[in-house]
């Protein structure tokens, strides 16, 4: 494992140094081409949910194995923070990405990327946590509290819990604080009395973590993130990737690989599989920062 985890944060590194998150839009894009032609490898980018550290290690040995059976190498990518992957999704960065529903129903109309698996069996729920010794019992006690999100796009656990709350008559201040994992932490610690999140990274919690949570509330289920490809990525790169990812979950060594995701296994998917997070509605976010 320890020869994955600096392998890949290799790759980590390059990525990070190729579009700062102070570089223009333009030398973004322009740094991604270059980057391209010195390295035929497809840049696989994964949404920040958790640090960058635990990304590489669960992602960087299933990313391995996905260039092995596919023939195609994939080289694994992140960001430090969701807005920034956002903007990585936008200029062209990535080949292939895990992004979330929001941002694939927002990046298919922007960029015009493809599906090509999610999650199978699986329905993407946002939740709210609090302090396992925490006063508040239902979501009523947050009325007027000060309240941890990872990023104003992040799916499940920004939009479709502040939606709820809102729904529910329940006025609130928003603080983002850029991951799953840093709500967690924050709540953990006592600086916000609840924070939003989803039950796929909140169950990947450390056990030390974890227990000092309990789950206040859960949302009704939707879609869950899709893995999908810039458009440029051929047809054929394509449908090897997606045989590929497929096949991860019949076979005992993908299983092992998926495991550390909470993923049992993909299925191949088609753009109609999102429909249920565009009925939602959701206005533009993208790009919107912290009020």
């Amino acid at each position: 494992m320890i020869k994955h985890v600096t392998k890949w944060l290799g790759s980590l590194a390059l990525l990070w140094g190729l579009s700062s998150v102070h570089a223009s839009d333009h030398e973004a894009a322009s740094q991604a081409a270059q980057a391209r032609a010195a390295d035929p490898a497809l840049v696989f980018g994964v949404v920040p949910q958790q640090s960058a550290l635990k990304l590489a290690r669960d992602w960087g040995p299933l990313l391995e194995e996905l260039s092995r059976q596919s023939g195609v190498l994939v080289r694994f990518a992140t960001a430090p923070d969701i807005p920034t992957f956002e903007q990585r999704v936008q200029d062209g960065v990535y080949d292939v990405a895990y992004m979330n529903p929001y941002h694939y129903v927002a990046f298919r109309e922007r960029v015009g990327v493809e599906p090509l698996v999610r999650a199978a069996d699986q329905r993407l729920k946002g939740i709210i946590v609090t302090g396992r010794e925490a006063a508040p019992d239902d979501i009523g006690d947050l009325d007027g509290r000060d309240l941890a999100f990872p990023a104003p796009a992040a799916f499940a656990a920004t939009l479709i819990v502040q939606s709820s709350l809102r729904q529910a008559g329940i006025d609130f201040r928003s603080h983002f604080v850029s991951s799953h994992d840093a709500v967690y932490r924050s709540v953990a610690a006592g600086r916000f009395v609840a924070g939003g999140g989803i039950t796929r990274t909140f169950e990947a919690l450390p056990d030390s973590i974890r227990e000092q949570l309990r789950v206040l509330w859960i949302s009704p289920g939707f879609t869950p993130h899709a893995i999908a490809v810039h458009p440029r990525v051929s047809l054929a790169i394509r449908e090897a990737l997606t045989a590929a990812l497929v096949e991860m979950g019949d076979r005992s060594v993908g299983h092992g690989l998926l495991a550390p995701l909470r993923i049992t296994g993909f299925v191949a998917a088609k753009d109609s599989d999102w429909d249920d997070v565009r009925d939602l509605g959701i206005e533009t976010v993208l790009g919107k920062q912290e009020p």
